[in-house]
């Protein structure tokens, strides 16, 4: 997750240190379970001598219209308040929790003229300001009643500009002092990397600016940036339930790891836990489990990803069973270890961690009448079910598995006793040995190359179907594609070597690899069975004026170093698609990286995606799998279905279900689970609607942003017209009483409108086909 909810006092303290003068300092005392008033007064004299405000701190909405403000009230006033609310139950919505954290401050008085709003907040374009000359509890509907100033990437607001626009009905001799204030609110707000930033009420009064009540987020992945100005931060939990350790120790895993480690504990005595690979199917068995009305007894919701260790595999499921063993249940417990089609997670190695881990718990497995449910695909997969299969004959727990050929939420409707357990399949004997065309008697790659000019007329492939060759609007891959990978990232470089091989290419679509940390050299790949050399540069221009032919830049750089190497590519125009692998790149630097692509009419696949693939053409990196997948899905050439996806992991999903049901896969993109990716839906779906080689589409959206209504809409005026299978991940999310943050760092609705149950609704207004379930 990268917008991150603050506590108040939080928000309050960076304010005070990065703010200046633009308004009077904030003055606040934290109360929580164990404060020494006495400590705090003595630290905080003015407790003793002004009249106070309480509240509670902890990310709990509209507190003023629930009674959870105290104001005007003197220390002995306030200490009874907060005493007779300490650690005691309180129902806000649909989520009952405990107050434990409260906030203590000077009541200012002030007439409620003197009260006004004001909100920042980002999205893909850049920042909203909202303002409205009246604030506090009874403002109503802000969106509808506030004006709005809208400030581009990387621009600033004047003083002048703030007041023409935002500050029409506020008194003369105010509008000077609000807008220097809100002009250095918004310095402080992208400098901070805040996401949201609301302050209602805002005041002034004496010629003083106060701030009252706050709410914010930050964009966590900023952190290694801003460290030093933000200090330590809390992200507190939100309001309903609490932070176990269970979790504090799982997200520590995830913050030492390059995978993804996620743990949220939604109902402690819940009968229904999972272990799920990926973050996208991670919410799709979370919406299985709660349609088929297993919401109530749904326990945890979690996800592993991107190639965890077998140790660190081994802790996250440790941990999982040492929750789920704590206390009993009368009908007994499910363990669902589910997951799709690994793109590069060595399943074999996860699953023996996961094996360490049941053979730990046997004991109490046998005790608490565990049964076990698994679905997985993937590198290796084999070994891994071979694994499960052979632990499942020893523990004397009911172990149930299946591979590719069971659709990946079925074990869910198994488990929970709807659907009866058919036969075991039998283990699939396939391995990524070479069954490939032409074989040894395959050309090696041309010595020299020389530049081209893209051609979108497509070559024949092997198989029963081929292009049209008539089409010739715009285009990502074909062919004569040929890319430079950033990063010495040589397990995914020989993944797309193989992929170009079974696909009878004629030379290799990777040219050249770019490592800044080592010496120009070449590494060694093979080519079928043949080796070659690809020539590795430190530096990115030699490797862009020695392959002059290269148009597509896989880049595999950290978060740390993707936006800097990004905008180095941006420079070479004979670059036109850029894959951006990296999770957690801050906000504020995707957006500028999504700007520039723009001007200069670049394609960005990403941030957090693991690519893309045209069967028969080219593939991104480890998109697609390993060699048995790719030709178990026939992604060797191509079909007629295209699709698009958030998920990553999910997509080779896709590419499973659309070879089982259709012709294969045309063509297919992950756009990435990031707040930002660089490319929306619509920029891929209207490319596929103008491809007459594309016969039929396939959505996978999820909570979380708004560009499915631009799909809905697009449909309704008829720019898309081909047939279009749609599904949104998230529909769990209402079903919880507290907020969820799902593996992908977008998915999550900041507004009704971004739910999933919204975006479903809107698709069955339009002209597309959805399915009651995955």
């Amino acid at each position: 997750m990268s917008a991150k909810a603050i506590r108040e006092a939080t928000g309050k303290e960076l304010l005070n240190r990065h703010l200046g003068s633009a308004a009077a300092k904030c003055r606040f005392v934290p109360v929580s379970d164990g404060s020494d008033w006495n400590t705090l007064v003595a630290q905080n004299p003015w407790m003793k001598t002004e009249k106070l405000v309480v509240k509670p701190d902890q990310l709990i909405k509209r507190r003023g219209k629930l009674g959870l403000i105290k104001v005007n009230a003197g220390l002995v006033e306030v200490k009874s308040w907060v005493d007779a609310r300490m650690n005691k139950e309180t129902q806000v919505g649909k989520a009952t929790g405990k107050l434990r954290n409260f906030l203590v401050e000077p009541f200012v008085s002030h007439p409620q003229s003197d009260e006004s709003y004001v909100c920042i907040y980002s999205h893909r374009f850049g920042d909203t300001i909202l303002f409205h000359h009246e604030g506090g509890v009874d403002i109503g509907d802000v969106d509808a009643k506030a004006v709005t100033l809208e400030v581009a990437i990387d621009e600033k607001p004047s003083v002048e500009k703030i007041t023409t626009k935002l500050l029409a009905k506020v008194t003369s001799d105010k509008k000077t002092i609000i807008a220097n204030f809100i002009k250095s609110l918004y310095d402080v707000y992208v400098d901070l990397f805040f996401t949201y930033l609301e302050i209602n009420p805002l005041v002034v009064t004496g010629g003083e600016v106060y701030i009252l009540d706050l709410a914010a987020k930050l964009d966590s992945t900023a952190e290694f940036m801003c460290k030093q100005k933000w200090g330590e931060i809390e992200y507190p939990a939100p309001f309903g339930r609490d932070a176990l350790p269970e979790e504090a120790y799982i997200a520590d895993l995830d913050a030492k790891s390059g995978a993804s480690l996620k743990l949220t504990i939604l109902n402690k005595s819940g009968r229904i836990w999972t272990m799920v690979a990926g973050g996208g199917a991670s919410v799709i068995y979370s919406d299985t489990i709660c349609d088929l009305g297993g919401a109530s007894e749904l326990a945890n919701y979690g996800e592993y990803s991107g190639a965890p260790s077998e140790q660190q595999t081994y802790e996250y499921a440790k941990t999982i069973l040492g929750l789920m063993t704590e206390e009993k249940h009368p009908k007994g417990k499910i363990l669902i270890i589910g997951g799709g089609i690994a793109n590069f997670t060595n399943v074999a190695s996860t699953f023996k961690g996961i094996v360490k881990a049941l053979q730990q718990f046997q004991p109490k497995l046998i005790e608490h009448n565990i049964s076990i449910f698994v679905r997985r695909a993937g590198p290796n997969f084999q070994e891994g079910l071979r694994v499960m299969r052979e632990v499942g004959q020893t523990l004397g727990v009911p172990i149930h598995v299946f591979g590719p050929e069971t659709h990946m939420t079925a074990i869910v409707s198994m488990a929970l006793g709807i659907k009866s357990l058919p036969p075991e399949p039998e283990p699939q004997q396939t391995t990524a040995n070479f069954l490939l065309p032409g074989g040894m008697n395959a050309q090696s790659p041309a010595s020299s190359r020389k530049p081209f000019f893209q051609s979108t007329n497509g070559s024949s492939t092997s198989g029963n179907h081929s292009f049209d060759g008539e089409y010739s609007g715009e285009t990502l891959f074909s062919k004569k594609t040929k890319a430079i990978v950033w990063g010495m990232q040589t397990r995914a470089v020989q993944s797309t070597l193989d992929f170009d091989f079974v696909c009878s290419r004629k030379e290799p679509s990777v040219v050249a690899m770019v490592y800044p940390f080592g010496g120009d050299h070449r590494q060694k790949f093979y080519w079928g069975h043949k080796e070659i050399l690809i020539p590795v540069y430190k530096n990115m221009g030699d490797a862009m004026k020695k392959h002059p032919d290269a148009e597509v830049m896989v880049s595999f750089a950290s978060l740390r170093s993707a936006y800097e190497s990004t905008v180095e590519t941006l420079q070479y125009p004979q670059i036109r698609t850029i894959a951006i692998i990296a999770e957690g790149i801050p906000e504020n630097m995707t957006r500028r990286i999504i700007k520039m692509a723009t001007e200069k009419g670049v394609c960005v696949i990403g941030p957090a995606t693991v690519g893309g693939i045209k069967p028969g053409c080219f593939k991104i990196g480890n998109t697609g799998g390993m060699m048995d997948n790719i030709l178990a899905s026939r992604l060797y050439r191509p079909g007629s279905v295209a699709y698009v996806s958030r998920s990553g992991g999910m997509s080779n999903e896709l590419n499973n279900i659309i070879a089982r049901s259709t012709n294969g896969v045309y063509e297919g993109v992950a756009i990435g689970g990031d707040r930002y990716p660089g490319t929306t839906f619509m920029d891929h779906l209207l490319r596929y609607q103008a491809d007459p080689n594309v016969k039929m589409i396939v959505l996978l959206g999820e909570v979380g942003g708004v560009e499915e209504y631009e799909v809905c809409q697009a449909l309704k005026d008829k720019r898309i017209d081909k047939p279009m299978v749609a599904w949104c991940i998230g529909t769990c999310a209402s079903m919880f009483s507290s907020e969820v943050q799902f593996g992908h760092a977008g998915a999550c609705a900041n507004a009704e409108r971004e739910t999933a149950v919204a975006k479903k609704q809107s698709s069955c207004r339009s002209r597309c086909f959805r399915s009651a379930k995955f």
